[in-house]
């Protein structure tokens, strides 16, 4: 049990340096999940055969390239959505609240869809946001880290 409990510690300590570039951004996340982080650009030369497309905030593409290279995401994250019958913002949500350290492969996942899947479907990005996918997902790891890297804990 105390090396089980040794080991925990160290690799909590292992991925609070992994999420330290993305913890900064918290306040940001929370302020923004206020406003819009996206506009569409469809002015200024675009003629009516032109497509009009998303502009998004500047915070938030330094975020999604900084989540990008981090390797707390998983690829595989498809997984978790089926495993646990993710379908909506509020399952997601739930399950982000209840997660401890033995959840941490599913808070993994979840960050990794809207990170991820942003990529061919942009809208996750704004709904990251918006929903507070992004804050809550961060808040949780924040959470789990703290409570296992201080060592009076009992």
């Amino acid at each position: 049990m105390e090396q089980n409990e040794e080991y925990l510690r160290s690799k909590m300590k292992e991925n609070r340096i992994l999420l330290a570039p993305l913890f900064r951004y918290l306040p940001w996340l929370e302020e923004a999940s206020k406003k819009a982080v996206v506009n569409t650009y469809s002015g200024d030369g675009l003629g009516e055969r032109s497509v009009p497309f998303p502009v998004y905030d500047g915070t938030l593409m330094s975020f999604i390239r900084e989540a990008e290279k981090s390797p707390i995401l998983d690829r595989n994250y498809p997984y978790v959505y089926t495993r646990k019958g993710l379908k909506t913002h509020e399952q997601e949500r739930a399950l982000i609240e209840r997660a401890d350290w033995r959840n941490w492969d599913d808070l993994r996942g979840i960050l990794s869809k809207y990170v991820m899947g942003g990529r061919t479907r942009s809208s996750l990005w704004s709904e990251g946001v918006s929903e507070q996918i992004f804050y809550l997902t961060l808040k949780q790891f924040q959470s789990i880290v703290d409570f296992w890297d201080h060592p009076e804990r009992k």
